[in-house]
Parts: structure tokens; sequence; C-alpha cells
């Protein structure tokens, strides 16, 4: 693995390889500390959106693992955001920095600035891959639930990032895996094209009700970020995907209910489920911290 730049670009190897560093590093976090891995390393972490967990999740990691970690809002403190071309800016930081965190808009963007950095590039949010997040959702199904393979997993949504790196690691990982969405969000082709070798252990639905029966994880996120005449429609058009005590009747008993967040209580989840379901969701969150260390340990420690 030279970087982390979507989940489709990982074999199942390495997938579970991070998943398996990841428990180790927060056994011995929890423990009393982390090895200092990444002593004498340096990691630049660009931010061009707003974030809380990607952002400190990936500061306090890089500091647990030893490591210089420096924060740097891309959309206004760089040269970047006066016109700089992109592959300038990762050149001169590929050259201060042993690894580079970018949370940002374009996919094909940060696939520049990996191919022009010349050190390892961890995709942090793109609109297309959410990577870091989905490793935390299978590491959380797997210390609640036990081993991945054979599990049901469903996401209800938009088919944006976290749908593309859903369906990409949940298959990977040897999961059925359902994806749910109108037929107007749907995830990016070359992820539904990944997903056709896969036969039957994948499908897309627009019937929430079908989509989660028999689940035994089911996975949302927000679906309406936008404002005036867009959120309006959004609002028509997922009606009926909100997850419900109704909705989840139709999984199985004690399924698992995960959430990206931040949440729209009242929206793409109800504020009961929610609740309810807070300790598998917050537990999910903290696991970020920890695949995030684990890939900063493989690409950096040779862990």
């Amino acid at each position: 693995m030279k970087h982390l730049l979507k989940m489709n670009d990982l074999t199942r190897e390495e997938l579970y390889h991070i998943l398996d560093v990841a428990v180790e590093l927060k056994a011995a976090q929890k423990a009393g500390g982390t090895p200092p891995l990444l002593a004498g390393k340096s990691v630049a972490l660009m931010f061009s959106k707003t974030s809380t967990r990607t952002r400190t999740s990936f500061e306090v990691g890089v500091f647990q693992l030893g490591g210089l970690g420096s924060y740097m809002n891309a959309a206004t403190e760089l040269q970047a955001s006066r016109g700089e071309p992109l592959r300038d800016t990762a050149r001169v930081l590929g050259r201060y920095y042993d690894c580079i965190v970018w949370r940002t808009y374009r996919q094909r963007d940060l696939e520049e600035l990996a191919a022009y950095a010349g050190v390892p590039v961890i995709n942090g949010l793109t609109d297309y891959a959410h990577p870091c997040q989905v490793l935390a959702d299978l590491m959380t199904i797997r210390e609640r639930r036990g081993p991945l393979e054979g599990q049901k997993l469903c996401f209800v949504g938009d088919g944006n990032n976290m749908a593309n790196s859903l369906i990409a690691g949940g298959l990977l990982a040897g999961m059925q895996v359902t994806c749910v969405c109108p037929p107007a969000y749907r995830p990016a082709a070359d992820v539904l094209a990944f997903a056709q070798p896969y036969g039957p252990a994948f499908r897309l639905l627009d019937d929430p009700r079908e989509g989660v029966r028999d689940a035994d994880v089911v996975v949302t996120a927000v679906w309406n970020n936008a404002a005036g005449g867009e959120a309006e429609r959004r609002m028509r058009d997922f009606q009926g995907y909100q997850l419900t005590g109704a909705l989840l009747e139709g999984a199985k008993p004690g399924c698992m209910v995960l959430h990206c967040l931040p949440a729209h209580r009242g929206e793409e989840i109800s504020n009961a489920v929610f609740e309810a379901h807070a300790d598998e969701i917050f537990t999910e969150a903290e696991n970020r911290l920890h695949v995030q260390k684990a890939v900063l340990a493989i690409l950096l420690a040779g862990k």
C-alpha cells in the first residue's frame, strides 16, 4: 500500500492488515500508550473543508505515535488558494513532510496531489470516497459482532462518498452489501462496476424496507447538506429513507446502527434510533483514531 486514496484501491489482505494493526494499537493505547512509531516523522494535515472527527483524530493520532502533525487550512492559508498550481504545492509539501492527509472536494485533485507529492497521501474525505470512515465502520462491526465474512450490511441514503466506500470495503471484507438510495442518487458508476463481479453479494435497491430486511448492520449518513430549493427537493426525494424504529423492525434483532456523523436527527435518522445506538455510533467515531493510526504506522513505519 503506497497511499490510501479510496477503498477500491485496497486488496482484501491490505484491508484486513489495517484492521488488525488498528486492533493492536487500540489495545496498546488502552493499556497505557502507543509505541512512538512516528518518532521524527511529520504529517501535513490539509483541510479544504470543515472537520471535527477527521482533523482531531489525525492530530491526536500523530501525537500518540510520537510524530508532528501540522494543521493547515488549505482554503485560506496556502498559496494554492491564490492560484498556485496544486502540483507545485504537492512537490513542496512532499519535501517537508513524510505524509500528507487532505480533506477536499474532488477526488481527481487528491489523485493529482498523490502523483506529485512523492510521499504517502491519505484521503481525509472527498466527494467520491471516505476510506478512513469506512475502515472505522468495519473495525467497529468486527469488535461488536465478530468476523465480517457473511454479515449483511445495508446502507440507506445518498449514493455518495460513504456509499461508494462502504460498497467497496464491505465486499472486500467478505460481507453481503445492500445499498438503498433513490434512483437519482446512485453510487458512482466505477464503484458499481467494481461490485459487479461479486454477483449476489451486492444489491442496489430503492426500497428501504426490502434493503434492511435481515440486515446485521444498517448504516446511514447525512443526505441533506443543501440549502433553499435543493434542500426542499432532497427532503422530498428522500422521504421514507429515514432510519426509524418501524423501518428497523425488518432488520435482525439487535442489529447495529452506524452513522459517520454529524447527524441530522429527524432527517436521515430519528432521534430515538440515534440515542438507542449511540454507544455503537460513538465507538465508531472513536475507532477513526485507531484505524488512522494503523494507516500511518503501515505507510510510515512499515508496521
